[in-house]
């Protein structure tokens, strides 16, 4: 899907896809070669460049070639109630012209909409560059509240009941924490890197800092630093929670056996007695009408007293 727009006066004026201006924006998701080729004419940007964030494992980088610069930053996505993962947001820079890629619509880019259009300037390539990036973080520590909600809700659970359900999902969202990780330190590492270059005169023609963009590029540094922090502190979380778990899936386990084990020993005792007194030979009681209740009698109470001792010894 190609979609371009420019700002205009504090609103965002679409284009025609084959009409593309300059200082406008032009937004590829999942695009077909036809598209990526229309792009590249029109704006001049390589083609390597609009087509490294179709590569779903790409990871976070700056490209500069020729005069185009390429951002590439992995933004955080929903895909079911207890999974999260990443995906490469290329973003190419060209004197005229902001171009962003990605394989799927996303919250962040969709955010730069008509409502939302007094926020930020196409031609303002610098501040929408970080102000995307921005957005990036804040959604990375949106889902991480969330991630930490679910995980206090599963916890609640696994106490009332023990079920595979419940630690399938905090292995989900363990897997979710360790994209986030991966993705946020790379972030940071591209981050670095784009403070590094503010003041290289080879590409002001493309990134021309002041500084109201410079604050901005330090905020998005201290939220993507906070986000790593975080996401951290929930891993070392989930981790001791699932250990935790293990542990108690383990005691409960070892105290199933042990009380089969009790009870195996205490049914032994009256079917041994009956073995006995199932001999075809002469035995106590044998002549008396009460021998069967004797022999009752006196297995109720052997069965007691080995099972007074075994709880003496804390076998059940």
């Amino acid at each position: 899907m190609l979609s371009v727009c420019k700002s205009d006066n504090n609103t965002l004026q679409k284009l025609p896809d084959d009409s593309i201006e300059k200082g406008s924006w032009i937004n590829l998701i999942k695009p077909s070669g036809d598209e990526l080729r229309l792009v590249a004419e029109q704006t001049g940007a390589p083609m390597d460049l609009l087509k490294a964030a179709l590569d779903a494992e790409e990871r976070s980088r700056i490209e500069i070639e020729e005069d185009s610069i390429l951002v590439i930053t992995n933004i955080p996505i929903m895909e079911g109630e207890t999974s999260f993962d990443t995906l490469p947001l290329g973003i190419v820079i060209t004197p005229n012209h902001f171009i962003t890629i990605c394989l799927k619509d996303n919250r962040v880019m969709s955010y730069f909409d008509k409502d939302n259009t007094r926020f930020f300037c196409t031609a303002k390539k610098a501040r929408f560059l970080f102000q995307i990036q921005y957005r990036s973080a804040i959604l990375y520590l949106r889902y991480l509240k969330y991630i930490n909600q679910q995980t206090d809700e599963i916890e609640l659970n696994i106490r009332r009941t023990m079920k595979n359900k419940a630690l399938f999902q905090l292995l989900q969202l363990e897997k979710s924490l360790v994209y986030f990780t991966t993705a946020l330190k790379d972030n940071g590492i591209v981050l670095q890197k784009l403070m590094r270059l503010r003041n290289n005169r080879n590409i002001q023609h493309l990134l021309d800092f002041d500084e109201e963009d410079e604050d901005l590029m330090e905020d998005v540094i201290i939220e993507n630093k906070q986000a790593i922090e975080m996401v951290e502190m929930h891993s070392n979380i989930l981790s001791s929670m699932m250990n935790a778990f293990a542990s108690i899936i383990s005691n409960n386990l070892n105290f199933v056996m042990k009380f089969l084990t009790t009870m195996t020993i205490l049914l032994a005792v009256p079917t041994m007695l009956a073995s006995f007194w199932g001999m075809n030979v002469t035995l106590p009681w044998s002549a008396t009408p009460w021998g069967f209740l004797y022999v009752i009698i006196f297995s109720a109470l052997i069965t007691g007293f080995t099972a007074y001792i075994l709880w003496k010894k804390g076998m059940f």
